[in-house]
């Protein structure tokens, strides 16, 4: 374990982070990395990282519930936050400033609080006057709370009448176009009438109504689940069923493009011990995808493994485009998309609701991909106890 401070005076650390590492020869230049990354940052206050071998405190691993190496924790100060994947540097790059400012209004706080305790040991206050000193501050710090919440809302809502009026746009004109099409050829007299010309415009109409249709449902979808908070009805099942029942619906659209559907599920695991229908949610929606991306005549995997800490661990593996590395963490963030999806149906609302259900679940998921080859989204959830 190696320790990298900020700063060399004495005071108390304010952000502790904790790298955690395998024995693989890489793992070394990822330390390297983050530590002369933290070494060029110039800050106001001292911080602490702290490098891990699981193989010496494996207990650890399983407190932080980690799934993979590398893996950055931000330990303090609350809300505890991992950051894994080979580009920890970059992610380290877009979080750090949030963390400055997080540790910035500590410090004000802390400034304000002392402030007002050497105000009032100055001047004590009567036991009432204390007493609706700290309601008024529950009460202005509960304020603060639901008009962020509100201001969160109102940008969230703006950003679907947006994505709105852009996505259906398309879909929309062109089931405009192939109605007023057969209406017109409906005038003709029966024997210019064309039956194949119209089975072809009928079937791009019912396309266009169901592409329109499936972008309503995520809307719907995206305000029910607005809050990351889901309401869970866990029970015990095995998952091994529920992939087979979901993997049967979707045989069909793998037909149609000709894809090679590999499977491989033990079915001797062990039960889990969660939501069904949202378990059943995630799966469906990483399925989806990969189905979408992956070309004619490719091939999807879909795998499960019972992990020795207790965890099973779900693969689903295409042979798509791939994704870039700087984009692997963001895709999994509410309403981003990336930029070669812009032709396609949806509101890059599916990633951000399938990390929500799964860490409500106390696991992981992330995605290994290599441009030009596939993509392998993955997911861990805990074993029935």
């Amino acid at each position: 374990m190696s320790t990298t401070s900020g700063q060399n005076s004495p005071a108390p650390v304010l952000l502790q982070l904790l790298l955690f590492v395998d024995d693989r020869p890489h793992s070394q230049e990822n330390v390297q990395q983050i530590q002369a990354y933290l070494k060029e940052l110039k800050t106001d206050y001292p911080f602490e990282l702290q490098v891990i071998e699981i193989t010496e405190q494996p207990h650890l691993v399983e407190h932080f519930r980690l799934v993979a190496t590398p893996s950055l924790v931000k330990n303090s100060p609350a809300p505890r936050q991992t950051l894994t994947g080979s580009n920890i540097v970059n992610q380290l790059k877009k979080w750090w400033p949030h963390w400055e400012q997080a540790i910035a209004e500590q410090l004000f706080e802390r400034s304000k609080l002392e402030e007002a305790t050497t105000i009032i040991s100055n001047h004590p206050l009567s036991f009432s006057d204390s007493a609706e000193s700290m309601r008024l501050c529950d009460e202005i710090f509960r304020l603060k709370q639901e008009k962020e919440a509100l201001l969160e809302q109102v940008k969230f809502k703006d950003q679907i009448l947006a994505m709105l009026a852009h996505d259906l746009r398309s879909p929309l004109t062109a089931a405009t176009i192939a109605v007023d099409t057969l209406e017109l050829l409906q005038q003709k007299p029966e024997g210019d009438r064309k039956p194949d010309l119209e089975q072809r415009i009928y079937y791009q109409a019912r396309q266009q109504f169901r592409i329109m249709n499936r972008l309503i449902k995520d809307i719907l979808q995206a305000s029910k689940n607005f809050s990351s908070h889901f309401e869970i009805h866990n029970h015990q099942f095995y998952l091994q069923n529920l992939c087979g029942e979901i993997l049967s619906l979707y045989r069909d659209r793998c037909d149609a493009k000709s894809l090679t559907l590999e499977i491989d599920i033990p079915q001797d695991l062990p039960s889990i011990y969660a939501d069904e229908e949202l378990i059943q949610q995630v799966f469906a929606n990483l399925l989806d995808n990969a189905i979408k991306y992956t070309p004619n005549g490719g091939k999807i995997n879909v795998s499960i493994l019972h992990r020795t800490n207790q965890r099973i661990q779900v693969s689903i593996t295409d042979t798509g485009p791939g994704i870039p590395e700087s984009k692997r963490e963001n895709i999994f963030e509410g309403h981003f998309r990336l930029t070669r999806d812009a032709e396609k149906e949806g509101y890059g609302l599916g990633l951000s609701f399938c990390r929500k259900i799964i860490r409500a679940h106390y696991g992981q998921i992330w995605v290994d991909s290599v441009l030009g080859q596939g993509s392998c989204f993955q997911f861990t959830l805990p074993v029935y106890p």
